[in-house]
């Protein structure tokens, strides 16, 4: 799994903890004199445990001139670019040359296996520990549903993974484990978030930043989906269930989508409204400039950040592939290619590509230089998308429920609502509105993988996956539905095997 020297530290270093501004994080002292046997003894014990699972959600949401571990699932869509020339990682994943000495995907199993072996100290220790049975509960909720979270990210990344359910020590005989089978890790998933659903007694709806139930479902419902799909290919019972279970979030009445795009990246509307699930962040203690930075262009001068690494921007023929109209695709929505230097402030200029707005924060890159930008992890729109997907899926051609609620999401973005097609036409509406709401939001390279399709953006067609070509030349592989399992991980463990083609 992870290097020895690694494994199954008590990892309260980076303690989370939520008030109601949610964006506060403190440091826990001392940390050296942790142990199994003198920490796990008193209810503030178990909540710093649990607060420690939630670090690791911000591990691969950075950026920089080295790169950014999350554009990793963005490159690999084949609708991104980059200004970026030292950022190796992205170049050849960007290229369809990946390798497993790929820092992006060694920063994937790291921290979201450090996020796992945390949570599995919280969830076999808290049991014992003498303190409010409601609040135990909760905070045993909260880890499952994380770690479910960490394994649904490994498992769709790598495939077979091993699968640690336990503390693990020197003595351990799991220190080098084997790979598990994809069908074990989700049965493992599902098992995990059935629990929390049932068994926790999470509140449906937060604004603490902490796991809820209406997560809880949001993330059930994606599970499904994907179950569904490749390369389990569970079909219709599947649907059935992701179906079900965005319909409890949806009328949970929980949720709603915001009026307007600027409240995706709203300080103030931060886990509120359509934010189901987020990363915390927050500018003057655990702070996204890394994220900031990335996303601008290289050393155009329109930002106060010293920095400025172009690391990533949108294809021009995506952008352009929005339907007339869309206002996703409308100047700062999504998107921007207009702005202004940092040096003259009253006259705006072409920077030649689309830039990812949906991240962009105005005050940091025109005031104050720093930014504390959640990153949503799971959003309303994408649970009505999931809805009106299996809806259709199940009902043999959309219901007028999947009509309402896919139109939901062209209602705002000013597109006429969509009527009178045939199953296969509003499976493939559906996907577009997917890769046009959800975009460079994590997402796409995984609807890719389980539909096992591409978007051909100059034709606005799916094809599919393997033979697919991206508009700069590259043609998609069998091997590219799985990234390699990193070099040391396999040198660290005899028992670990790579992926077919790396």
């Amino acid at each position: 799994m992870m290097r020895k020297k690694k494994i199954y530290l008590l990892l309260f270093v980076v303690s989370l903890v939520f008030h109601t501004s949610c964006d506060d994080f403190l440091t826990q002292s001392d940390p050296s004199s942790f142990t199994r046997d003198n920490y796990f003894v008193s209810p503030e014990h178990a909540e710093s445990a649990v607060k420690s699972i939630y670090a690791d959600l911000r591990s691969v949401r950075g950026g920089g001139f080295g790169g950014a571990t999350w554009s990793m699932l963005e490159f690999a869509t084949g609708l991104a670019g980059t200004e970026l020339g030292q950022a190796t990682s992205s170049l050849i994943i960007r290229d369809l040359e990946n390798d497993s000495d790929n820092a992006y995907g060694s920063t994937y199993w790291w921290s979201h296996y450090r996020g796992i072996a945390n949570a599995n100290l919280a969830i076999e220790n808290i049991p014992d520990i003498q303190m409010n049975e409601d609040q135990k509960n909760q905070l045993l909720g909260e880890a499952r549903f994380l770690r479910a979270y960490y394994y649904y990210f490994l498992v769709r990344i790598f495939g077979d993974v091993p699968l640690i359910l336990e503390p693990i020590d020197l003595t351990s005989e799991q220190l080098e484990p084997q790979r598990s089978s994809v069908a074990e890790v989700y049965n493992v998933i599902v098992e995990d978030l059935i629990w929390a659903e049932t068994q926790s007694g999470l509140p449906y709806y937060g604004t603490d930043g902490r796991v809820t139930l209406g997560a809880v479902q949001s993330l059930l419902a994606s599970v499904y989906l994907t179950m569904a799909g490749y390369p389990l290919e569970l079909g219709e019972e599947y649907y059935r269930l992701s179906r079900d279970k965005a319909a409890e979030v949806i009328n949970s009445n929980s949720y709603w989508l915001f009026d307007n795009y600027a409240d995706l990246k709203n300080e103030e509307t931060e886990n509120t409204g359509e934010h189901i699930f987020m990363t915390q962040f927050d500018a003057s203690i655990a702070n996204h400039d890394g994220l900031q930075v990335f996303i601008i262009p290289y050393n155009q001068g329109i930002s106060v950040y010293s920095s400025e690494t172009g690391g990533i921007f949108a294809r021009r023929e995506f952008v352009e592939s929005y339907e007339e109209g869309d206002l996703r695709a409308e100047e700062k929505q999504f998107y921007f290619r207009e702005f202004t230097r940092a040096s003259d402030r009253d006259t705006p200029y072409d920077m030649g590509s689309y830039y990812l707005y949906k991240w962009f924060d105005d005050e940091a890159h025109l005031t104050t230089g720093v930014s504390g930008m959640n990153w949503p992890l799971l959003r309303y729109a994408e649970v009505l998308l999931i809805f009106a997907e299996a809806e259709n899926e199940v009902e043999n051609g959309p219901t007028p429920e999947a009509y309402q609620a896919v139109n939901l999401i062209r209602e705002r973005a000013e597109l006429p609502a969509l009527s009178q097609l045939d199953q296969n036409s509003f499976r493939e509406a559906v996907w577009k509105e997917k890769w046009h709401e959800l975009s460079y939001e994590n997402k796409t390279w995984f609807d890719m993988v389980r539909l096992r399709k591409g978007f051909n953006s100059n034709t606005g067609e799916f094809e599919d996956f393997v033979g697919h070509q991206f508009v700069y030349g590259p043609v998609l592989t069998e091997r590219e539905l799985l990234f390699p399992i990193p070099t040391s991980e396999i040198r660290n463990n005899k028992n670990l095997t790579q992926n077919p083609g790396y």
